[in-house]
């Protein structure tokens, strides 16, 4: 195996020290790592792609990281719930659906109601609203999931039809295109 030489300047030095005790000793790991994912990046953001940061689960969940270009977003409200709906193209030609859902929202004076104005009118909730009258509310936590599909018609019914008409048309262009000017 052949050996490099790197020169670490004094202000470094701890930067490197602390890298390879998470590397479990092996600076060298440490480094092939860190140089692994800045040519996988940087190569990604030439092509045209760029680092997208997902929250995945409930709450806070987890972040996910991968690289991909935004096709289109859509949003919409179920009841007490907004979703949004973000489908990306991955480097390697996947298409990556990303669902966050708002958390599911309810209060003593509107829940039964068709929608939230029809039971703020209805009931007097409004005087809750104002701070006149008592009132309660809650929530379920909200949750966002993440799934990789290899083509765009197998996010059909995954999405509402409206969007899915809409990024279908768009996933058929290239992510860069190369004018000979």
């Amino acid at each position: 195996m052949p050996n490099k030489t790197i020169y670490v300047s004094d202000e470094d030095l701890p930067l490197f020290q602390r890298a390879q005790e998470l590397a479990g000793g092996k600076l060298s790991t440490a480094i092939s790592v860190a140089l692994r994912r800045y040519v996988e990046t940087e190569e990604g953001r030439k092509e045209g792609y760029d680092e997208i940061i997902v929250q995945v689960g409930q709450g806070t969940g987890r972040k996910q990281r991968f690289s991909g270009v935004l096709l289109g977003e859509w949003g919409r409200t179920t009841g007490n719930r907004m979703e949004m709906f973000r489908v990306y193209r991955s480097r390697k030609d996947k298409y990556v659906l990303h669902v966050d859902r708002s958390p599911d929202w309810t209060d003593s004076l509107t829940s039964g109601a068709d929608n939230w104005l029809e039971g703020l009118l209805s009931r007097g909730a409004w005087r809750s609203y104002l701070g006149l009258a008592d009132s309660s509310w809650g929530f379920v936590q909200g949750e966002a999931t993440l799934e990789v599909v290899d083509t765009i018609e197998m996010l059909r019914g995954k999405v509402p039809d409206e969007f899915y008409d809409l990024i279908a048309e768009l996933a058929e262009r290239p992510t860069v295109e190369d004018l000979d000017i």
